[in-house]
């Protein structure tokens, strides 16, 4: 129904979507995703995480920059937590999940 419509006419979420594709089309070996969630609705970001797993399982490396913490977790072999420009976390997905000290400071959650 939208495949005729102006990039311009889209709503938020879907020229997100439409970034994505773009830049999926040149079959890239790496891709950096900046705030991928953004303007997503929830059934879209979810879909948005199964695909991007997909890609991953498939060999394409993801560099993410995310606030969305969950979509962060599924996605991350590695997590990087930056306050001010400093790298103040660096570990797996599993330790920042489980540390309550980062999360609460860093990331405003748990």
């Amino acid at each position: 129904e939208r495949k005729h419509a102006r990039a311009g006419a889209l709503s938020g979420g879907e020229q997100q979507m439409l970034a994505i594709a773009r830049a999926l089309v040149g079959n890239p070996r790496l891709l950096l995703m900046d705030e991928p969630s953004e303007g997503l609705a929830p059934i879209v970001l979810q879909q948005l995480g199964e695909q991007l797993l997909e890609l991953k399982a498939a060999g394409l490396s993801i560099f993410l920059v995310e606030q969305n913490l969950g979509l962060a977790l599924r996605l991350a072999d590695e997590i990087h937590v930056l306050d001010r420009g400093q790298i103040v976390f660096r570990d797996t997905p599993t330790a920042l999940a489980t540390n309550a000290d980062v999360k609460q400071r860093y990331l405003g959650v748990g």
